[in-house]
């Protein structure tokens, strides 16, 4: 594993953790030569998932695309970096259990909306705004009345 630091080669593990479903390792390192400190983890890989688009296109299952629609829908919010993480993993492992590799984006909008609903009514709001596609306030007030 190469220092993303300065590049070296040697670097030891100074703490491993299994994820509470034990799909991800996770793993501290110690680069052997600048002694800085950094994160991997370790998935096991299975056959891509493809996002059915609304355009009827499709495109590869992107973790970190889920997780920065998230990010954005709970910016300034209480909403944990760690929250976030669970929402991502158990978006992606309810997906992964489905007989089909091939998914709908608006099943995936609405994975994440039923769990950001659960932890923040602000940021629900927000990701239900985008995907929903709320044209005017009054689409706003009928999901606000929705969730009181």
């Amino acid at each position: 594993m190469y220092c993303p630091f300065c590049q070296h080669k040697e670097t030891e593990v100074i703490e491993t953790r299994v994820s509470e479903d034990g799909t991800v390792i996770r793993r501290r390192r110690r680069c052997l030569s600048c002694d800085k400190r950094f994160t991997t983890y370790e998935r096991m890989e299975e056959l891509p998932i493809l996002v059915i688009k609304r355009d009827g296109k499709r495109e590869r299952f992107s973790r970190e695309k889920l997780r920065e629609g998230i990010i954005k829908a709970c910016e300034k919010t209480d909403v944990s970096a760690e929250e976030i993480e669970k929402i991502v993993s158990k978006v992606e492992n309810e997906l992964k259990q489905k007989e089909s590799n091939e998914v709908e984006s608006k099943t995936i909008g609405t994975l994440v909306a039923k769990n950001l609903k659960k932890i923040n009514k602000v940021a629900y709001i927000r990701f239900a705004a985008v995907f929903k596609r709320f044209v005017d306030i009054e689409d706003f007030e009928n999901e606000l009345k929705k969730l009181l």
